[in-house]
C-alpha cells in the first residue's frame, strides 16, 4: 500500500462539523438566486426515494437549505430544459446534467456486465429503442406495461429493456410523472456537447472524488467513496490527483481529506433550523453521522412496526448546527401529525416547534397535532411553543 502523505492541517471535531455543515449548504446564507438548481449543483447528487410522507426526499433536500420553495418549482428545476438526469450514484439520484460525461465509467461497467437479474429476450431492447425514437418520451406503462402481473420485481420485457438502456446510457429519465419514470433517448435529452463517453475511468473517478470532497467538506476514505458509491480502491487510485488534501481530525480514528477551499476560511453564518430527510446527503451515511454529530439514526420504514423506536420515517431535527431530535410525521387532511417526537433536551423544544410549523405551512397544512413525545415532561412545553407560533 502506498504510504499516506502527512496531513496538511489539524482540525478539531467542532471545526470538522462546521466545515461539513457549510459544505452541505446548511451553515451560512443560502444562495437563493441559484435556487434549487444551485442546491443540486452544490451537492452534486440528490437522492430519490419512493417514500412520501411529508414530501418526497428530493423535495425535502432543497427545502432544508432554501426554506419554503414551491414543490412544483422543485420539480421544474430538476427536469426542465435538460438541467439534470437521473442515474445511479449514491443510490438512484438526480444529478446535474454537466456530470453526464463523468458517469461514463459506470455506463461502461454496466455494458460489460456478464449477468443480470432479469433475462432480456432477443429483440426486446431494440423494440423499446425503436418505439422511443418514433413516439418520443414514454413511461414504462406506455412502452407496453411495467409488470407481468406478479410481485413488484416481476418486470415486463419492455420494462427490463428500458431499464437496461437507462443503465447503458442510451436512454435517460427526463422526469417523474406520478412517480413513474419518463424515458427518452439520450441523443435527444442530453446536450450534444455532453453526450459522449470519451473520458477514461481515471478521469471520471478523479472528478467524482473531488466533487464528493467538495460536497462533504471533509471526510474519510469511506465517506468520500460512498458519496457516489465508489469502491475504496477506486478512491485510492485517484485521491492524490483529485485536488483534495489530507487532514487530521480530532477524535476520528481514520485519515481524512478535505476540500482546500473549505479550509481557506472559518465557517461562519446562520445555522438552518429544519427537519431533514433520512436520505439527505448530510446524514445518509450512518457512521459519518454518528462520528460528526454523535447522533445515531436509522431509517425504520423497513423495520417491523413493533420494533420501531422512533417511527416509520423519522426526520432528524437540525438546529444550531447539531442534531437535537427527530419527528415521525404524517398528514391528516390539513393537519401535520407528529406521530412521535424525540427531543434530546428541553433546549430542543423551541427549534422543534419552529421546524414543525414551517414544515406544515410548506406542505399546505394549517395545524400541527402532537401525538406522542418521548419525554412526556416536555410535551406541554412543545404544545405551548407551537401555539405561540400560530
Amino acid at each position: 500500500m502506498t504510504p499516506l502523505p502527512p496531513p496538511t492541517a489539524d482540525l478539531s471535531a467542532d471545526e470538522a462539523r462546521r466545515i461539513a455543515l457549510r459544505a452541505q449548504g446548511l451553515l451560512g446564507a443560502p444562495d437563493r438566486r441559484a435556487g434549487v438548481r444551485g442546491v443540486l449543483r452544490h451537492l452534486g447528487a440528490v437522492q430519490l426515494d419512493t417514500i412520501s410522507v411529508l414530501a418526497r426526499s428530493h423535495e425535502l433536500v432543497p427545502y432544508a437549505r432554501l426554506g419554503a420553495v414551491g414543490r412544483t418549482t422543485v420539480e421544474a428545476a430538476y427536469w426542465t430544459q435538460s438541467h439534470a438526469f437521473e442515474y445511479w450514484s449514491h443510490a438512484a439520484c438526480v444529478l446535474p446534467i454537466e456530470e453526464w460525461p463523468h458517469f461514463a465509467f459506470r455506463r461502461r461497467a454496466y455494458r460489460s456486465r456478464p449477468q443480470w437479474y432479469h433475462d432480456l429476450p432477443d429483440g426486446a431492447y431494440d423494440a423499446v429503442i425503436k418505439q422511443l425514437r418514433a413516439e418520443g418520451p414514454l413511461t414504462a406503462t406506455e412502452l407496453g406495461g411495467a409488470k407481468n402481473g406478479g410481485e413488484w420485481w416481476d418486470w415486463s420485457e419492455s420494462k427490463v429493456a428500458v431499464e437496461r438502456a437507462l443503465m447503458y446510457g442510451e436512454v435517460v429519465c427526463t422526469e417523474r410523472r406520478g412517480w413513474k419514470r419518463v424515458y427518452d433517448l439520450a441523443e435527444r435529452a442530453v446536450p450534444d456537447h455532453l453526450l459522449h463517453d470519451e473520458l477514461d475511468d481515471m478521469e471520471c473517478l478523479r472528478r467524482l472524488v473531488r466533487l464528493a470532497g467538495q460536497a462533504l467538506g471533509v471526510g474519510t476514505r469511506a465517506d468520500i467513496a460512498d458519496y457516489h458509491r465508489l469502491k475504496g480502491e477506486q478512491f485510492d487510485a485517484v485521491v492524490a490527483d483529485s485536488g483534495l488534501v489530507p487532514v487530521r481530525v480530532q477524535g476520528w480514528d481514520k485519515p481524512a481529506w478535505a476540500d482546500p477551499e473549505a479550509l481557506a476560511s472559518v465557517p461562519r453564518g446562520r445555522h438552518r433550523t429544519t427537519l431533514l430527510s433520512p436520505f439527505d446527503s448530510l446524514i445518509w451515511e450512518r457512521a459519518r453521522t454518528e462520528r460528526i454529530f454523535g447522533f445515531t439514526h436509522r431509517l425504520e420504514a423497513y423495520v417491523p412496526k413493533q420494533k420501531r423506536i422512533h417511527g416509520y420515517f423519522a426526520m432528524p431535527l437540525l438546529a444550531g448546527g447539531q442534531l437535537v431530535g427527530r419527528v415521525d410525521p404524517a398528514r391528516d387532511g390539513r393537519t401535520l401529525v407528529a406521530r412521535q417526537v424525540s427531543l434530546a433536551s428541553a433546549k430542543a423544544v423551541a427549534p422543534m416547534a419552529q421546524a414543525l410549523r414551517e414544515a406544515a405551512e410548506w406542505v399546505g397544512c394549517d395545524a400541527v397535532r402532537i401525538e406522542r413525545v418521548d419525554r412526556p415532561e416536555l410535551g406541554a412545553a412543545l404544545s405551548s411553543a407551537l401555539t405561540r407560533l400560530g
